[in-house]
């Protein structure tokens, strides 16, 4: 259910945010919202990725409302600052998109990338009474430590107070469940996030497989749990850079509109 934010400001332009950092931003966020449209992680015109605009605190990069992820390029996605008013770019966020991302944003620095998405097999787990995700496959201990559940869903984020509420639920976690809702990743880059969504899709969708069958999980004991999910930590950062280098590599053969 997408709404529409209730102002559609000037668009104004600043040179300040055509340098290369900010290019490069853009072209690794459009990459993302084209693999995502490809994987089936996207949901019609809803659902956003955002990332903090490099350099400027104040400013964020987001899709623009009523464009499908597979029509993403990197020059059409906006920036906005806090206060709903877009600084580049031709359109408006997405109502939701604007009042979680720019709360997010605002009141945890540390999430430069916040990605947001009713996909399908993390989603369903979060339909669920419990745990969502038990730590019963290698892919899920990867989140080992790493979520926590929102179990206060709340409707529609149509204002500052859900947004806030949506951001203080964040905590020092990476994913949220959002019970009734879908997700939401946060990391300090864009790659992070990235992989982070790819990988939570991946390990939800194992575990429903296995639900289906009937027979009960056999989670991994908990001390080689954490165990586990510390040794791949360690590597995550350039796993997740290498990730989106791939992924920008497939796309330029086939959808190299999406750098534009």
């Amino acid at each position: 259910m997408a709404t529409r934010h209730p102002s559609a400001p000037a668009v104004l332009r600043n040179s300040d945010l055509d340098g290369e950092a900010v290019r490069n931003a853009r072209v690794d966020l459009a990459a993302c919202f084209r693999m995502a449209a490809r994987l089936g992680l996207h949901e019609g015109i809803c659902n956003h990725f955002s990332f903090v605009v490099p350099g400027r605190d104040d400013l964020f990069l987001v899709n623009p409302y009523g464009w499908a992820f597979a029509e993403v390029t990197a020059s059409r996605l906006l920036i906005c600052d806090f206060e709903g008013n877009v600084v580049a770019g031709e359109g408006v966020p997405e109502a939701t998109a604007f009042h979680i991302h720019a709360r997010i944003h605002l009141r945890k620095p540390r999430a430069k990338a916040a990605f947001h998405t009713h996909m399908p097999n993390a989603t369903a787990l979060a339909m669920l009474e419990g745990p969502p995700l038990v730590w019963a496959g290698q892919s899920a201990l990867k989140f080992h430590g790493r979520t926590l559940v929102d179990e206060d869903y709340n409707g529609l984020a149509l204002g500052s107070a859900e947004g806030d509420r949506i951001a203080e639920s964040l905590g020092d976690a990476d994913i949220v469940f959002m019970k009734n809702h879908g997700v939401l990743v946060v990391g300090d880059s864009i790659a992070s996030a990235w992989d982070d969504l790819y990988y939570l899709e991946r390990a939800c969708e194992a575990q429903r497989l296995a639900m289906a069958t009937g027979r009960p999980l056999k989670p991994v004991p908990e001390p080689v749990a954490a165990r586990t999910a510390a040794q791949m930590r360690e590597g995550d950062g350039e796993s997740a850079r290498l990730h989106l280098e791939s992924i920008k590599r497939i796309l330029a053969k086939s959808e190299p509109d999406f750098a534009d």
